[in-house]
This record gives C-alpha cells, structure tokens and sequence, in this order.
C-alpha cells in the first residue's frame, strides 16, 4: 500500500513538471520554415552586428567616454542579450524541424529575457533622467552625472533585473503544470507558462503582476515626469536652432520608449478575446528581436 501510493505520487510529481515544453513554430511548412529561418537570421546576425560595432566604437573613442554613450553601451549588451536568449533557439528548432526546449533550457530563457527586458526599461528611464539633467540643468550637469553616478545608476538597472527575474522564474516554476506542455509563443514567455498550471494560481500571478506593476509604474511616472520638464525646457529656448537640436536629441529615446512600451503593455494587458497565437507572435517579435535602437 505504501509502495503503491509512493509510487502514485512519484507519478504524478513527474506529469506535473513536464522534461520538455513544444514552442509555437514559424510555420507549418517546411519551406515557409526554412524561409522564417533565413530571415531571423539575417535580423539575428543584423543586431550583433550593429550592436558589436556601437560597443567598439564607445569603448575605443575617449571622447565618446560620456553618460548618453555609457548608458547606450548598456543598451546595445542588453538588447544583443535579449535578442541572443530568444532567436537562436528558435531559428535551430526551425532548421532541425522541431519545437522542443528543455524544462531547463526553458527556465534558463525566462530568467534572461525577464533580466534583460526589465534592465532595457529601467535604462531607458535612466536614460530620460539623462536627458533631463542636460537640458534643465546643465550648468550642474558635470556634477550630478558624473562617473560615479553613472555607473550606479547602470547597476541599478541590471540589479533591479536580475531580482525581478529571479522572482518571477522561481515562482513560476515552482508551480506543477498539468495543462500539457504546449506553449502558444516562439519561446518561452511567462504568461504562457502560467497557462499550464494545474493549482490555483491567482494569489501568485496577482503577486507577480503587483511587483512587476510597481517597478513599471515606478519608471512609467518618472519618465513622464522627466519629460513633461524637458519638453517645457525646450520650449522656453529662444533660438529655433537650439529648440530643433533638444529635440533632435530626445524625440529618438522617446520614439524607442514608446515602441517598447506600447508593444509589451498590449501584449501583456490585452484582453483575452484579442489573443491569438499570430498576434501574440508579432507583439513578441516587436518587443524581443527588433533592435530598440
């Protein structure tokens, strides 16, 4: 008897963490497979590229050693990390016809891409505080940002990371899964993972959604805030020359903020009537492989 219940749960332990997990393919084709294969690939090799060419040029150029250029070093490492932690898993299971991932492989997805995901957004904060020193207070700029300050505000970025990852891949991972294995998306994303649990997972993802709503409220209203008084600076300037070039230095960062933004918050707060496996694939490509620079 004791055997025989050791062994029913010894069963249903392993049903519930599955030793693989099936990802959502490009196509159904194989020619429409090998064509998604050429083209991720060349969006692949397109971002290590541009990004291995703007770290050589800010590390070997001294006059190039200042916040904007330090802080968009940390911003091309991020977006070839998280580019390098989805696509290539993908583009090999495209080439070899398969849609597997390990349990391990999986978790260890989930916890880069939520890393870099969250130190890209807490950068590009940083990077609006930037701004907003430059701009509003540039007589003081040399001594609010200097290296020291720099580099804190970068490890916060990469810290405030690595601990939101770090919770959310324990939690969910933590939780038996028994829906199948079957995830709607190319890699492994963290809403479709809570998909296949078995339990009562509401307290955990409420919890989730709250840790990861006051880190994104946080930087949501700082932005805003730091904006509101560039763009009030800018436009207090005289010349149109001098107006044109603020601009010219924020509108990009603002552009790229809001592309990240939009695309993330729709693909994480949409109803669930608007979800389809389409959809969320190119809401996933917008936020995780194209370049956000």
């Amino acid at each position: 008897m004791i055997r025989a219940n050791h062994a029913q749960r010894q069963q249903m332990s392993n049903s519930s963490f599955p030793t693989e997990f099936l990802l959502l393919p490009f196509a159904d084709t194989r020619e429409l497979q090998l064509l998604h294969f050429g083209l991720f690939l060349g969006i692949y090799l397109a971002a290590l590229l541009g990004n291995g060419l703007i770290l050589t040029a800010i590390a070997c150029d001294h006059h190039l050693h200042i916040p904007m250029y330090f802080f968009l070093l940390n911003l091309a490492l991020i977006d070839m990390g998280s580019i390098s932690t989805t696509v290539p898993k993908a583009l090999a299971n495209s080439l070899l016809d398969t849609r597997a991932i390990s349990y391990a492989d999986c978790g260890t997805q989930v916890f880069f891409f939520v890393v870099f995901v969250t130190a890209e957004f807490c950068l590009l904060t940083v990077m609006a505080y930037d701004r907003y020193v430059a701009i509003c207070k540039s007589l003081h700029y040399g001594t609010i940002m200097t290296s020291r300050a720099w580099v804190n505000m970068a490890a916060a970025a990469w810290g405030s990371g690595a601990l939101n990852a770090l919770v959310h891949t324990a939690n969910t991972f933590s939780l038996p899964l028994c829906q199948g294995n079957v995830l709607d998306q190319f890699f492994c994303e963290l809403p479709q993972i809570l998909k296949l649990s078995c339990s009562e997972t509401y307290l955990r993802q409420f919890g989730l959604l709250v840790v990861s709503a006051v880190l994104a409220f946080g930087c949501f209203v700082f932005l805003v805030m730091s904006y509101v008084q560039i763009f009030r600076a800018v436009l207090r300037i005289p010349s149109e020359q001098g107006r044109h070039k603020a601009f010219s230095t924020c509108l990009p960062h603002l552009a790229v903020v809001s592309l990240f933004l939009s695309t993330v918050m729709f693909s994480y707060l949409k109803p669930s009537s608007f979800s389809s496996p389409s959809l969320n694939l190119l809401l996933a490509v917008l936020y995780s492989v194209v370049p956000p620079k």
